[in-house]
């Protein structure tokens, strides 16, 4: 069967299974619509948690990202994974002891105040329609290259499948179709990452794989790909070419607070019947999640070396990687680059005119390379490779049957959509239960709310397809941007909503404004969008690189700070909470009754 016709019957099934259950599972009430009608059993729980988390940038970028930046890639590793785990011990058993449906909810219960909620909306709407841009943006790429339609129309089908079992099923719908959609992913991952390190190690499991001999000799597949990649002119790939450390640890900091301020991810653990039963969810997906980020680092690794081997024939044979032969003809490419430029994620530019494809780093400053190159005839690097491809083109590159071809497509779409439902079911609710419900009328009943829920699911469908179409200039760093808003906004005020009892509504209220406005001020301003005295706000502050050196997408860890700074200033000048907040505060942390047995 052809690779395009068995690529539309196996995504053309995964939607249809998606739609199946969807339907079996849709909502009939508020509760179900909001929480899933909070009695989720924890493995499965733990298993769409895992498939709600795992976006299009797990799926699609994160591999690629590793792969173009080597050890420094490992600022996703730590920062997302070490996040979870920060968001399952510290936030999520005491979240959902709170017992309510939304982050606005308990934002605004605890710092009783409406302002504090509508805050809170406000945060969680620019950080969830931020990171959802990414991920229809990955619903057109993937659309586009398999299934053989355009980017937007990619993206119109893409909304139009979320719409049919996200609008009608609400969160019990969206939990099911999400624990269907991690099965499909995860296949979809590891799958080619075992026949790849078969094929360059001949171990099947790629974790080890990452570390055994390349092709049963004597160098280890990462010596070989180091020495690859230093050959023609790219950095060492086992070491940190992410620069400065302050930069690194403030990316870190920012991936890790923005993923325990994640709405969409925190809602999760409100599915769930006791506290236990989300500290039971939170164990079993993470995991879940280790199958796919342990995998990571090995299909970077073993992607880049088969792309070099691809397009550098000498790669393998160990011969001249500056030899005429060694490059290959760019009109006897394979096939997998004659797909992958039609979406214009990979790029040929034949800058000395000899018909074949040079692959180097052209801006190297190692003057051996240079001198090589020079002797070839090569006038400068011909491939562009976008980090997006690396994921989904890999099984191609490494020439894998059609069906795991097609199975990866059907993948990288159910990680897209899986996280692009949990979005829209966060602002859906943040829309519905904390705007119309929580401020403007709280007397709607139950049947309008979950009308009101719908109507503002499809509005947010709408929005997404529309920024997926037509994405804003900053929208290159989107999904780390939408952590840093995030982890500068609603996590502070989270943690002190469950950790400081004198925190009052004031501070909390202070703190969420300053850290947003710090955030995307010096964002906007990196971008060129903000100028002060004829000069761009980041030269002003700090140089080419911004303030210290510390990239817009590592601003969150700033943002917190001067969160938590403002917010603990504002509260000492103003009154203290209620007796009654105070008391609530301590009860959701310690359960009455404890210490009782030994009388502490």
């Amino acid at each position: 069967m052809e690779l395009q016709t068995i690529t539309y019957v196996v995504v053309g099934m995964s939607f249809a299974l998606y739609l199946g259950i969807a339907f079996w599972a849709r909502a009939g009430s508020t509760s179900e619509f909001y929480v899933a009608g909070g009695d989720v059993n924890p493995v499965v729980n733990g298993m769409a948690t895992a498939a709600d988390w795992m976006s299009a940038a797990s799926f699609i970028s994160m591999a690629g990202l590793i792969a173009n930046m080597g050890y420094g890639g490992a600022v996703f590793l730590m920062g997302w994974t070490g996040g979870y785990v920060l968001l399952a011990m510290l936030l999520a058993p005491y979240l959902r002891k709170f017992g309510k449906f939304t982050v606005p909810e308990f934002i605004g219960d605890r710092f009783y105040s409406k302002t504090a909620r509508t805050i809170a909306v406000v945060c969680l709407l620019v950080a969830s329609i931020t990171y959802i841009i990414g991920q229809m943006t990955g619903v057109g790429v993937a659309f586009s290259r398999f299934l053989g339609v355009t980017k937007e129309m990619g993206i119109y089908i893409g909304m139009g499948i979320v719409f049919a079992y996200a609008v009608f099923g609400g969160m019990k719908g969206i939990t099911y179709t999400q624990v269907a959609q991690y099965c499909v992913l995860i296949l979809a991952y590891t799958v080619p990452a075992v026949f790849i390190s078969l094929n360059l190690t001949g171990n099947p499991f790629p974790q080890l794989g990452l570390g055994s001999n390349f092709a049963g000799g004597d160098v280890s597949l990462l010596a070989k790909l180091d020495q690859v990649v230093t050959d023609l002119g790219f950095a060492e790939y086992t070491t940190n070419s992410r620069g400065d450390m302050l930069n690194m640890f403030m990316y870190t900091v920012s991936l890790m607070i923005g993923t325990a301020g994640l709405p969409h991810v925190i809602v999760r653990f409100f599915t769930v019947r006791r506290v236990s039963d989300a500290r039971k969810s939170a164990g079993w997906a993470l995991v879940f999640i280790a199958l796919l980020y342990t995998t990571a680092p090995a299909v970077g690794a073993m992607a880049k070396l088969n792309l070099h081997a691809t397009v550098n024939t000498a790669v393998k044979s160990g011969g001249d990687l500056f030899a005429e032969e060694s490059s290959i003809v760019y009109e006897q490419r394979p096939d997998w680059m004659k797909r992958w430029e039609v979406t214009g994620l990979l790029k040929f530019t034949d800058k000395n005119g000899d018909g074949r494809i040079q692959y180097y780093n052209d801006a190297t400053k190692n003057e051996a390379v240079k001198a090589k190159a020079d002797a070839a005839g090569w006038q400068g690097n011909e491939l562009g490779v976008n980090a997006d491809i690396i994921v989904l083109a890999n099984p191609e590159i490494a020439l894998l049957p059609n069906w795991v071809i097609a199975l990866v497509a059907a993948g990288g779409l159910a990680a897209a959509l899986s996280t692009a439902a949990g979005l829209l079911m966060a602002i859906s609710s943040a829309v519905s239960h904390d705007l119309i419900k929580g401020v403007f009328n709280p007397e709607i009943s139950e049947k309008s709310e979950l009308l009101a829920g719908k109507v503002s699911m499809a509005v947010a469908v709408f929005v997404a397809g529309y920024l997926g179409l037509n994405p804003p200039g900053f929208a290159a760093g989107t999904v780390a941007l939408a952590f840093g808003i995030a982890g500068s906004s609603l996590f502070p005020a989270i943690l002190m909503g469950i950790f400081s009892k004198t925190m009052n509504s004031e501070g909390a209220i202070a703190g969420m404004v300053a850290g947003l406005t710090t955030t995307l001020v010096y964002v906007f301003a990196h971008k060129g969008i903000l100028f002060i005295k004829g000069t761009e706000f980041v030269d002003f502050v700090g140089g080419n690189n911004g303030w210290f050196g510390i990239e817009p997408n590592a601003i969150g860890t700033i943002g917190a700070i001067v969160n938590f700074v403002v917010a603990y200033a504002v509260c000492k000048m103003t009154s203290p909470p209620p007796v009654e907040v105070q008391e609530m505060v301590e009860s959701i942390r310690i359960p009455t009754g404890a210490g009782a047995a030994t009388g502490h």
